[in-house]
C-alpha cells in the first residue's frame, strides 16, 4: 500500500510519523512557539533530523472555539515555512480548508491537501483534481471549530463516521482523484465527546472496510487530559498510548507533535509485533 502524493510515493506497509507544525499564535497545545516563521523553519528541520516521514504546516488554529482568518492572512503565515520545507526531503503537507491556500500550495509543490472539511468546497475539489498529482486527507468533523462541540448528536458514531468519509471518498473518486492519493481521518477531537472519542477509537478498525488509509491525530487531545487529569504539556505519555492503540486498530499515519518519542515508540512497537509474529509462525509449523 502506497499513498501518493505529488513527489513521493508513501509506503504504508509501516506506520508513519506526520510531524504537526502550527505556525499560528493560538493553536491549543503550541500556540506561539512557531509563529514566527524563522522558528517554524527550525521546528521542521528538527522533525526531520528526529524521523518525521511528513511535515503538516498550519496557518490557522482548528481548536474548539477558534476564529477563522483571511486566505491572505493565513497565507502570509506559511508560505515562507512551505517553501523551506519543501527542500528537507520528506512530504510536505498543508493543513487548510480554504481553497486559495490550497492553490497556493500546489502551485508551490506540496505534497498533500488536509482538509478537515474533507474537501466539501467544489472549489477545493477542482484545485485538487487540477492539480493532478497531490495527495489528500479527508478527515470527518462536523459545523466550524467554533460551533463542532455542540455538534456530538450520533445515531451511530462509527456508521455516522464511517459513511460521511466514505461520501466524500466517493465524491472524490467521480471528479476523477485516484483512489491511491486519498487518506481518511476520522477526526478524533473534532465535535466528539471524551466518551466519543475512545468509543471510535475502540471501532477504529471498522473503518478499514471502506478500503483507504487511516490517517489519526490524538496528540495532547483534551481526551487525554481527560482522562489522565494532566494538562496540555504533560500529554506526551497519554499521547504514545493513544497513537499506538490507533496503530494496533489499523492506523498507517500518526500526526503528532513529538516526533522523536512517537518514532521511538513505534520502532518498539514494531520489535514487539516482529517477534510476536515470529513465534505464531514458528508454533504453526
Amino acid at each position: 500500500m502506497h499513498w501518493h502524493t505529488t513527489r513521493f510515493q508513501i509506503d504504508l506497509s509501516r506506520p508513519r510519523v506526520m510531524g504537526i507544525v502550527n505556525v499560528t499564535p493560538d493553536s491549543f497545545s503550541d500556540g506561539g512557539q512557531h509563529a514566527a516563521p524563522k522558528h517554524a523553519i527550525e521546528c521542521c528541520e528538527r522533525m526531520v533530523l528526529d524521523g518525521a516521514d511528513l511535515l503538516d504546516i498550519g496557518g490557522e488554529s482548528s481548536r474548539p472555539g477558534a476564529s477563522s482568518l483571511s486566505a491572505g492572512e493565513e497565507w502570509a503565515r506559511i508560505a515562507p515555512v512551505v517553501s523551506a520545507a519543501l527542500s528537507l526531503g520528506v512530504a510536505v503537507s498543508v493543513d487548510t480548508c480554504k481553497a486559495e491556500v490550497m492553490s497556493r500550495a500546489l502551485d508551490l509543490g506540496v505534497d498533500v491537501i488536509n482538509d478537515i472539511h474533507a474537501l466539501q468546497d467544489p472549489q477545493a475539489v477542482n484545485i485538487v483534481q487540477a492539480h493532478g498529482h497531490c495527495g489528500v486527507c479527508l478527515m470527518h468533523m462536523r459545523g466550524t471549530p467554533a460551533t463542532m462541540q455542540t455538534l456530538i448528536d450520533y445515531d451511530d458514531l462509527l456508521s455516522d463516521v464511517a459513511g460521511f468519509l466514505a461520501g466524500r471518498a466517493a465524491a472524490l473518486r467521480s471528479a476523477q482523484i485516484a483512489r491511491e492519493r486519498i487518506v481518511l481521518d476520522p477526526g478524533y477531537g473534532f465535535a466528539k465527546t471524551t466518551a466519543q472519542n475512545f468509543e471510535l477509537l475502540a471501532r477504529q478498525a471498522e473503518l478499514l472496510n471502506l478500503a483507504y488509509p487511516l490517517l489519526v491525530g490524538w496528540s495532547r487531545k483534551r481526551a487525554l487530559g481527560d482522562v489522565t487529569g494532566r494538562p496540555v504539556d504533560q500529554r506526551l505519555a497519554a499521547s504514545l498510548a493513544a497513537g499506538l492503540a490507533a496503530i494496533a486498530q489499523g492506523a498507517k499515519i500518526l500526526r503528532v507533535h513529538d516526533v522523536a518519542a512517537t518514532v521511538d515508540a513505534i520502532k518498539v512497537w514494531q520489535a514487539a509485533s516482529a517477534q510476536s509474529s515470529a513465534s505464531h509462525f514458528a508454533e504453526r509449523q
